[in-house]
C-alpha cells in the first residue's frame, strides 16, 4: 500500500472509529405519542438536557398511543416520555376514577413505583378531554353544558380519536355519565383531523383536549363537564429510575420545568404547531429561550 492510501485508509478506519465511539457513548432517549402536544412537551425536555448537561438526546416521537409508549419504557427502549395522570391511572393500573388531582398523582407515583418508574412534578396544566362543537350550533341548539348537550334529541354525529372509543375514561362512560344521544358510532380518526372534519360538517361534535390550540378560535366551543365525569390529566415526565441513577443531573434539569406550562401557555404552543404548522422544534426553542430569560 503506498502512503497516500495508508493515510487514507488510517482516517476512515479512525472515522469509523470516532463514530462507533459516539454511537456507544452515553445518551438519553425521549419518547412521545403521537400527536403534537406530546411532540412540543419532549423536544422541550429533549433541548433542555441539551443545553443544560450537553448530553447527546435520542428522539423516539410519534411512537403512537398510551399503551405503545408505556411499554417503550417498561423496556427500556425510551428513557421517559410525557404522560397524564388520569390516564395513567386509568388506561395503565386501571384504577376507578378519582377527582383530586393530589390523590390522582399520588396513586400513579405508588402504583409505577413496582416498574422503577418515576412521575416527576406536574409541568403545571391540566389536559383533559375535551367535548367541543361549532359555536353556531351551540347558539342554535342552546347547548353550554355536557347536561344540555344530552337534550338535543336528533343526536349528535362525533368525531373522536381511536382511543377514546376503548379507553375506560372515554365513550361508554361519557355516553353512561351524561346520557348523550349519538347518530350511530363515533367516526375515529387522527387527532389532528378532528376539527377540519367538523369545519366540514362531517361530524358536529368532537373529542379534542383542553389545551388544543384550535380552542384559541371562538368558532368552537368547550361545553362544560357539569358532572365532572373526566379525571383530572396533569402532565408531566415519567422517567425510568435506572436513567436516573446514570445522570445525576438529569432530575434537576427536568424538575425544573415543573410548574411552568399553565393551561394558557400550553393551548397557546399547541396553536403555533397545530394552527400555524410552525416546527415543533422551533417552538419548543422559542419557549425555552423566553423560558430562561425570566426564570
Amino acid at each position: 500500500m503506498d502512503r497516500k492510501a495508508f493515510f487514507k485508509a488510517s482516517s476512515i478506519a479512525l472515522g469509523l472509529a470516532l463514530a462507533g465511539g459516539c454511537e456507544r457513548g452515553p445518551r438519553v432517549v425521549v419518547g412521545s405519542k403521537n400527536f403534537g402536544e406530546q411532540i412540543l412537551l419532549a423536544e422541550i425536555a429533549a433541548q433542555q438536557i441539551e443545553r443544560k448537561m450537553h448530553v447527546v438526546v435520542e428522539r423516539k416521537l410519534e411512537m403512537g398511543g398510551t399503551m405503545l409508549a408505556h411499554e417503550a419504557l417498561l423496556k427500556g427502549d425510551i428513557d421517559f416520555y410525557p404522560e397524564y395522570t388520569g390516564t395513567a391511572l386509568l388506561s395503565i393500573l386501571h384504577r376507578g376514577a378519582e377527582s383530586d388531582p393530589a390523590q390522582v398523582l399520588k396513586a400513579v407515583r405508588e402504583g409505577y413505583a413496582p416498574w422503577h418508574l418515576r412521575w416527576l412534578d406536574p409541568l403545571g396544566f391540566n389536559n383533559s378531554f375535551a367535548i367541543v362543537v361549532l359555536q353556531k350550533d351551540a347558539a342554535d341548539r342552546h347547548v353550554k353544558t355536557l347536561s344540555d348537550a344530552a337534550g338535543y334529541a336528533k343526536g349528535w354525529k362525533m368525531g373522536a380519536g381511536y382511543e377514546f372509543v376503548k379507553r375506560p375514561d372515554g365513550l361508554s362512560g361519557l355516553v353512561k355519565t351524561y346520557g348523550i344521544k349519538l347518530q350511530g358510532r363515533p367516526q375515529t380518526m387522527d387527532l389532528g383531523l378532528l376539527y377540519a372534519a367538523m369545519d366540514g360538517n362531517s361530524v358536529d361534535m368532537v373529542v379534542g383536549n383542553g389545551t388544543d390550540g384550535q380552542l384559541s378560535n371562538p368558532q368552537y366551543e368547550e361545553l362544560t363537564d357539569d358532572k365532572h365525569y373526566f379525571p383530572p390529566y396533569q402532565a408531566a415526565y415519567v422517567i425510568r429510575e435506572e436513567t436516573l441513577a446514570k445522570f445525576p443531573k438529569l432530575e434537576g434539569v427536568l424538575q425544573g420545568l415543573a410548574g411552568k406550562l399553565d393551561d394558557k401557555t400550553m393551548r397557546e404552543l399547541n396553536y403555533q404547531v397545530e394552527v400555524l404548522h410552525r416546527s415543533g422544534t422551533k417552538v419548543a426553542a422559542e419557549w425555552l429561550t423566553k423560558f430562561d430569560a425570566t426564570n
